[in-house]
């Protein structure tokens, strides 16, 4: 195999693009985040939510979503003083609607944290550990969030929410998108939009360059400071996706729908 002699500018200039925007800093800000995201779930858990639940259950779950919320949005602020990342929001304030499910492709960790930062009132479908999880089970059920342990009683209660007039999230994939491979959605999100959302509302949700990802550990940080953006999408239409015969069917045909909707929105990105 021939040597590759590499120029010594463009070595100089892709060790710029590997660690820039005070990396270092970054590095111990992203601990950091870590830290204080624990400490301040565990404050909540012990000192605030605990009052909250002496409370009747519908007035526990509001106060504690917009307590969550106020925190959820303290919280990106508190990582955008540090100089961690960036982030722009388009739409926002379509968010938050009764009966609206809210679907979002899931490229980092931290995606959720913007959603209900953003969305008023909004529930989530999260991960049944966080309601094992002695740190984060008080949020989660005061909150009234949704675990993914059984799948007939998440698509139950998912659909229950959206009939109640809640504003409801879903991350269709299931879990983070891994970095390379093609969206694989699950059939959940849909099965729950044909059978109770009034409207289904799209957020694209781009990162660059992408960090946090799926089996990525915290520490491995982006080379140079993350960009966000969050793009909150037209309408999705359910009428063709109900018209099929049975639930399994328009489940399928409206995942297909989520599928080349989010697929087209990330496949503009890599269009020169």
């Amino acid at each position: 195999m021939p040597n590759l002699i590499v120029p010594a500018a463009v070595a100089a200039a892709a060790s710029q693009v590997e660690r820039t925007d005070a990396y270092y800093w970054r590095l111990f800000a992203t601990a950091l985040t870590f830290l204080v995201f624990g400490l301040s779930a565990l404050l909540l858990s012990i000192l605030v939510l605990p009052l909250l639940h002496i409370l009747p259950a519908q007035r526990c779950q509001y106060l504690s979503r917009a307590l969550l919320q106020w925190a959820f949005r303290r919280f990106g602020g508190f990582m955008v003083a540090l100089g961690l990342l960036t982030y722009e929001f388009h739409g926002w304030d379509r968010l938050g609607q009764p009966g609206q499910l809210i679907v979002a492709n899931h490229p980092t960790l931290i995606d959720v944290v913007f959603l209900l930062a953003f969305a008023p009132q909004a529930g989530c479908v999260v991960k049944y550990t966080m309601l094992r999880n002695w740190l984060t089970r008080g949020i989660a059920t005061g909150a009234g969030y949704i675990g993914n342990a059984s799948v007939t009683h998440m698509l139950a209660d998912a659909a229950a929410a959206l009939r109640a007039g809640q504003c409801l999230i879903m991350f269709p994939e299931g879990t983070r998108t891994r970095v390379g491979e093609p969206l694989n959605l699950q059939r959940g999100s849909a099965n729950v939009a044909v059978r109770a959302a009034s409207k289904v509302t799209p957020v694209t949700i781009r990162c660059e360059p992408v960090t946090l990802t799926k089996s990525e550990p915290w520490y491995r940080i982006a080379p140079c400071r993350p960009h966000f953006t969050l793009t909150v999408g037209e309408d999705l239409p359910l009428g063709a996706s109900r018209a099929q015969a049975s639930i399994p069917l328009a489940s399928r045909h409206f995942n297909e729908v989520l599928r080349q909707y989010f697929q087209n929105q990330l496949a503009a990105d890599d269009e020169p």
